[in-house]
């Protein structure tokens, strides 16, 4: 279920349109300025004793470091010479008086939150759960504006498929695209056109892999909460997932082989994505992570109104890719090419899909346990819905898996196996027998992790 902004959201979000504003406009231009910025927020939100609260917010919003009750220095050096945001994404911020500790189970219960690494997935549902400011991730887009206003440097927007429908029902892909080339992009591309490679990498893996009654295969790829959960808890089941990268990595690293100076963009539903593209064997494929929420209030900085825009529709992606976006979305994909490649099986693709986190590990527990199951292709999704019940959305999750279905139904190509735009991909890339695409070598070490 979609979960409205709380009030330090809505707070947080009010404090980056402000910083855009004046970032794009060129008024964020000595240290003054971001002093004058905090005086206001503390005003317009009587804070009095903050402890660096305020000033830390400001910093996050830059998507920089927490430095507490220190002045204002060398911030707005930092991020015109920034090359992308630095580990850790979610930190932990000294409170202004009145804001109760956060308890959560994953926290002891000391002076300030302490975040257990071996236990925080990154997924953000927590984070964005709280109705106070205990901790709060790194927002991307502050140190990105030079660079989009640089016409010497090409910038790509990679849009996860559950973008559709998260700036209004009545507003196209089309014009969020139009909406991110005016804003300095060169291009918006579906990350469903790489969900839709990845497809055809799975299927011929499932194929391969599963010969037994007793043989499973586990993915999802897309989702890092899933894959980080398996990683750190159930090691001997982590030998049963899928190799690959997820769309989002995939789709930094194919535009970059193709154009070797750009930078990607991604935009997505939640924080996990801002971690998994600093994960150091992803190192260089994404340069800066942007959510829902975050790019609706850029739009707004900015005053730019979605409706009244060119609508620029491309049919990137197939039906199957875009409905990635959802519970249930891979299995589909992922069964359509393997009824194609191997149409006479013996052992029939037989899937189970679980999401939310409480759910994903009950099912990893039996597996671990060894307990008799009867599907063996697992897709697993960290948040309730799939992405589209992402903790960065802007909408209900129920209307936004129906948006999503929708769009994939306006798709002119139905599979992964019928979309030419992934044909030529592969012919680019050298790859013209697409069963090489599970083999380990030089060609395809694209698609791994």
């Amino acid at each position: 279920m979609f979960n409205e902004l709380n009030q330090f959201q809505k707070r947080r979000m009010d404090l980056l349109e402000q910083l855009v504003k004046k970032k794009w406009y060129g008024e964020l231009k000595t240290n003054q300025e971001l002093s004058k910025l905090e005086h206001d927020l503390k005003e317009k939100y009587k804070i009095k004793e903050d402890y660096g609260y305020v000033k830390d917010q400001i910093r996050l919003a830059m998507g920089l470091e927490p430095r507490g009750d220190v002045e204002f220095s060398d911030e707005l050096d930092i991020i015109k010479n920034i090359k992308g945001i630095k580990p850790p994404v979610v930190t932990k911020m000294n409170e202004p008086d009145g804001i109760s500790k956060y308890d959560s189970s994953i926290y002891k219960r000391t002076k300030e939150p302490i975040i257990v690494n071996n236990k925080c997935l990154s997924c953000g549902d927590e984070v964005s759960s709280l109705s106070f400011e205990s901790i709060a991730d790194k927002i991307e887009f502050i140190p990105l504006i030079d660079i989009l206003k640089d016409q010497n440097t090409e910038v790509y927007a990679t849009v996860a498929p559950s973008i559709v429908g998260q700036f209004g029902e009545d507003v196209t892909m089309g014009q969020i695209r139009t909406a991110l080339k005016l804003i300095g992009f060169k291009d918006m591309i579906e990350v469903a056109l790489f969900a839709d490679m990845l497809t055809i990498k799975e299927a011929y893996e499932f194929n391969h892999l599963v010969k037994g009654e007793d043989d499973f295969f586990l993915t999802s790829c897309c989702c890092p909460i899933w894959v980080s959960l398996i990683e750190k808890n159930y090691p001997r089941l982590f030998e049963k997932m899928s190799p690959s990268v997820s769309p989002m990595i995939l789709s930094g690293r194919i535009l970059k082989k193709f154009y070797p100076k750009a930078k990607v963009v991604f935009i997505g539903p939640c924080i996990a994505k801002k971690s998994e593209a600093k994960n150091k064997i992803y190192e260089g494929d994404i340069d800066f992570v942007l959510t829902f929420r975050e790019l609706k209030s850029i739009f707004s900085a900015l005053d730019i109104n979605l409706k009244d825009l060119y609508k620029d529709a491309k049919d990137q992606a197939s039906f199957a890719g875009r409905v990635y976006a959802r519970t249930g979305g891979v299995s589909f994909s992922v069964k359509s090419v393997v009824n194609r490649i191997a149409p006479k099986r013996l052992i029939k693709f037989r899937s189970k899909k679980v999401d939310g986190v409480r759910e994903c590990k009950k099912l990893l527990d039996d597996l671990s346990m060894g307990k008799k199951i009867d599907y063996n292709f697992i897709e697993g999704m960290g948040c309730e819905g799939g992405c589209v019940g992402g903790p960065r959305t802007n909408i209900d999750v129920k209307r936004a898996t129906e948006i999503v279905n929708e769009f994939g139904e306006d798709s002119l190509i139905m599979t992964a196996f019928d979309n030419m735009n992934v044909m030529k991909i592969f012919d680019e890339l050298g790859l013209r027998n697409l069963e090489q695409i599970i083999e380990e070598n030089e060609l395809t070490k694209i698609f791994t992790r």
